[in-house]
């Protein structure tokens, strides 16, 4: 029972699938028109096919049909270059089956497709490859009957993208020979596309790396409207943009002409500051903008090529020459083929009666008509730069003979001189005969299990021969080695770069001027120093194409808001900064002690400044302290010598020494004031002139107390208790015992340093003295001014005294003259910098010495030297009776009889 289910239930099954089997076949899409191709086929007699896609015309021909129906468009404009890179494929094709070590079992056919450089023919040649004109659904053998292996093409970045959106699909292995854009190394978007051209990623940054290597910052972009020059120069501003390099301009070259955008990249290239352009576009999308530069009469620029268009002869023709000579660029290495120029020679329309390409060529080149051939004489129905059609080719009444020479030609397709892509063209060819050997050998792949797999010519599927292919490595005929990496690009390889020069005979010459060489992340340019380079400008030098003029040395880049960054102003540096080199974002501060020059580009040494000898002040200042010690000594040497006379006896003869000997060491020390500060100089200059200054203080206030009690006398009219000698000695060892220990714990804990003031000037470095401690200072010089308090409150007391030498008014005044002077000199040092502040010091110093030593001792040494009578001890010092209720003493002797006895200067001695 449960049999008889089973069967039932299978029967069912069965009659289902054959109605729905049935029903399929009836609703199959079959297509209403064929395609208008021109195809180039031999397949008879090998074991597979390889498919080869050129772009043998440069343009599409709109058909309308009169019941609107869609109609496959015709071609025109014949392609010396794609019908000479078809020929390779042929010719390389022939020499691989005539090789015993690749595919010694096996044969090559090929069917090749005019893709007409436009992207419907290209959809429409993928698809006739996977299913022929005639099938309803993919079976890899199209209309051959031969197995079809791969494609080769498809001659332009747009066109190959448009075919491996379909091929790869099916996984397809193909192999482009000249589309480098970057979008085609996505694996997920075309998974059967490898290349044996670099990818425009690399040609980018070997553009920027050129661009930089030559000083230029402010660079145009021009690009076809495709695939090609979109991505080229995405990938390209990209480049220059992380490279800190700005584009002036991006403009695009229609497809289609249109005036409108035609001229908007003239205008950018008339206009723009920019004198150097990159140009990523083909030639034949190139030709029409050239002639716009030509009629634009736009010279004076320098042209970036890329490697689609730097070797070619549509562009680079001699009347093209004063618009793009100079032209540097890229391009894929060059190679010589064997056999290939002879092979390119054997070629003539009465060899095959059907092979409308060769007749076309012929007709092309020679300008004429073939006989008897359906094929339409070629006519180019271009559109020129006012809009109009340009019949570039009129039809021609004159028959070919077949007697025509090809050596008489002198055209794209017979020069083999810069064999570039047609070399690409070749390796890709063997890239896929290779893969296929591999295949045939049943080279063991690993697969995702650990074990192998081995597939058979020509029962394989596509997927399996990419496999091989896209793990392929092999040397080529002139010893480079080539290898796919993951993304189906080269992994290393070299551009040529090239320059546009004329030759002797007025033809441009492509002239190799370096080499850019990679290999996966490392690059590196090549450019021989004695390279001679040919430059497109009126001084025949390297053009300058700058937005904004390299800021020079002492300025720096200012941005400019909304500007790219090669737009700027330059800002001078600020003082203490410099830019040595041209072209800083920023200024650069100079070290502590240097400062910028006047031009801001460089630092140098800080004016170092202090009160020097050599200088006229520090001189002047000099010999003012050695006069004022020669003056001192002078006096001192008149009172050894008059020392027992009564007025050097008068008052306390050897306080006056000490007096002389103080005032020496204070004109003497202003000294230590003068020259470059050192530590030991700080440390002595300032207790030096304090200890002095304590000395002639301490040693006038002895003389000034005696003076206060004579006058204290005078008034009381009492006898005077003698004041020993020896207790104004005291007061003056007491006073200056104590300065100097005040002056040691200043030196021990706080000693003076010499410092570099770089504050208060910032062009000077000013050697001067930290005084230390400030607490110790005023503490020492406190006490000096404490000193000079008292002598000036004593002395002014003791002023009336009838003294016929008036020694007490003397010592007022001189007190009088230092606390002036030094009064005046606080505001005085206070307001002044550097070297005139120490001046100002030395000056307050020996005026109040002067000061002190004029009013003091002069009279003295006048009286002594002058006027010698008037030094007796009547004038001097004088007798008095005491009875006398009207006795006065005098400063020079205090006298008070006892019994009428004198007791004459009891101060004296």
């Amino acid at each position: 029972m449960v049999s008889r289910k089973r069967c039932l239930v299978l029967g069912l099954t069965a009659f289902l699938w054959v109605e729905l089997h049935t029903k399929v076949e009836k609703q199959k899409c079959r297509l209403l028109r064929k395609f208008n191709l021109t195809e180039l086929v031999e397949a008879k007699n090998h074991s597979v096919v390889i498919g080869g896609l050129f772009p043998i015309h440069s343009r599409t021909i709109p058909i309308d049909d009169p019941d609107g129906e869609p109609v496959s468009a015709m071609c025109e404009g014949f392609n010396f270059r794609g019908f000479r890179w078809m020929k390779t494929m042929i010719h390389t094709i022939k020499e691989i089956n005539e090789r015993k070590d690749i595919l010694p079992n096996h044969t090559l056919g090929y069917q090749i497709f005019d893709t007409c450089y436009a992207i419907s023919k290209t959809m429409e040649t993928a698809l006739a490859f996977l299913t022929g004109q005639e099938e309803f659904q993919p079976n890899f053998r199209n209309s051959t009957g031969k197995y079809l292996i791969g494609i080769i093409g498809a001659g332009g970045s747009s066109l190959s993208v448009a075919a491996s959106r379909i091929l790869g699909l099916y996984y397809m292995p193909q192999v482009g020979y000249t589309s480098s854009c970057p979008i085609l190394s996505d694996k997920f978007q075309f998974p059967s596309y490898v290349r044996t051209i670099p990818n425009d990623k690399v040609q980018s940054e070997a553009m920027v790396t050129l661009i930089k290597h030559f000083g230029w910052v402010w660079v145009g972009a021009i690009a076809a409207d495709d695939d090609y020059g979109k991505y080229g120069v995405k990938s390209f501003r990209e480049k220059m943009e992380s490279s800190n390099l700005c584009v002036a301009f991006s403009e695009t070259i229609p497809k289609v002409y249109s005036n409108e955008k035609m001229q908007n990249a003239v205008t950018a290239v008339k206009t723009s500051t920019a004198r150097v352009v990159v140009l990523f576009t083909t030639d034949i999308d190139l030709s029409p903008f050239v002639l716009e530069m030509v009629h634009h009469n736009i010279t004076d620029r320098t042209w970036i090529a890329s490697e689609a268009w730097i070797t070619s002869a549509l562009i680079a023709k001699p009347e093209y020459f004063p618009y793009f000579g100079g032209t540097i660029g890229f391009a894929v290495p060059r190679a010589v083929i064997p056999g290939l120029k002879d092979f390119l020679y054997d070629v003539h329309p009465s060899k095959d009666p059907n092979d409308v390409l060769t007749i076309e060529f012929w007709q092309t080149a020679f300008n004429c008509t073939w006989p008897n051939s359906s094929v339409p004489y070629n006519v180019d129905h271009r559109v020129n730069m006012t809009g109009k059609e340009d019949r570039l080719y009129d039809t021609s009444d004159q028959l070919c003979t077949g007697e025509e020479k090809l050596e008489d030609l002198k055209n794209t397709y017979l020069d083999t001189s810069q064999l570039r892509t047609t070399n690409n063209v070749k390796q890709a060819v063997y890239a896929m005969a290779y893969a296929l050997d591999h295949l045939s050998r049943c080279d063991t792949l690993p697969t995702g299990n650990g074990d192998t797999k081995c597939s058979h010519i020509p029962d394989f599927e596509p997927r399996e021969l990419l496999a091989y292919l896209r793990v392929l490595k092999f040397i080529t005929h002139d010893r480079k080695e080539i290898q796919f990496d993951t993304n189906g690009d080269l992994e290393s390889g070299y551009y040529d770069i090239l320059n546009w020069q004329r030759d002797n005979a007025g033809e441009i010459t492509f002239v190799k001027v370096g080499e850019y060489k990679f290999q996966q992340s490392s690059f590196e340019l090549v450019l021989p120093k004695n390279s001679t380079l040919f430059w497109n400008t009126e001084s025949s030098r390297l053009p300058d194409s700058v937005c904004t003029k390299l800021c020079p040395p002492g300025t720096r880049k200012g941005i400019r808001q909304g500007q790219p960054i090669c737009c700027f102003d330059c800002i001078p540096c600020a003082d203490g900064y410099v830019s040595e080199k041209p072209g800083q974002r920023e200024c650069d501060a100079c070290g502590e002690d240097d400062w910028s020059n006047a031009q801001k580009s460089k630092c140098v040494p800080k004016e170092v400044e202090f009160l020097a000898y050599e200088e006229a002040l520090g001189f002047t200042l000099v010999i003012l302290s050695i006069f004022g010690a020669l003056v001192v000594l002078a006096v001192t040497v008149v009172y050894v010598i008059y020392r027992h006379t009564p007025l050097v006896k008068a008052n306390d003869r050897e306080l006056s020494f000490l007096i002389q000997m103080s005032l020496v060491i204070t004109v003497l020390s202003s000294m230590l004031f003068i020259g470059k500060p050192v530590n030991w100089s700080c440390m002595a200059r300032q207790v030096t002139l304090a200890l002095g200054f304590c000395l002639c203080l301490s040693s006038v206030l002895g003389k000034t107390i005696s003076l206060f009690f004579a006058y204290r006398i005078s008034k009381s009219k009492t006898r005077l208790i003698s004041m020993h000698p020896i207790i104004r000695k005291l007061i003056v060892l007491v006073c200056v015992l104590g300065e100097t220990g005040v002056c040691s714990a200043y030196l021990l804990l706080e000693p003076p340093r010499m410092f570099k003031n770089i504050e208060t000037q910032n062009v000077k470095i000013i050697f001067e003295c930290n005084e230390g401690s400030i607490d110790f200072l005023c503490s020492i010089f406190g006490f000096d001014v404490l000193l000079a308090l008292l002598c000036f409150l004593t002395t002014c007391m003791a002023r009336q005294l009838p003294d016929n030498y008036y020694e007490g008014k003397c010592i007022t005044f001189a007190m009088l003259v230092f606390f002036i002077v030094w009064i005046s000199f606080v505001p005085a040092y206070l307001s002044t910098k550097g070297k005139f502040k120490v001046a100002v010091e030395i000056f307050a110093i020996l005026a109040s010495s002067y000061g002190l030593l004029g009013c003091i001792f002069l009279p003295k040494c006048f009286i002594i030297l002058l006027r010698p009578k008037r030094n007796t001890e009547e004038t001097v010092g004088g007798r008095v009776p005491t009875v006398d209720r009207s006795i006065q003493l005098t400063s020079a002797s205090v006298s008070s009889e006892l019994n009428n006895t004198t007791v004459s200067t009891v101060l004296d001695e």
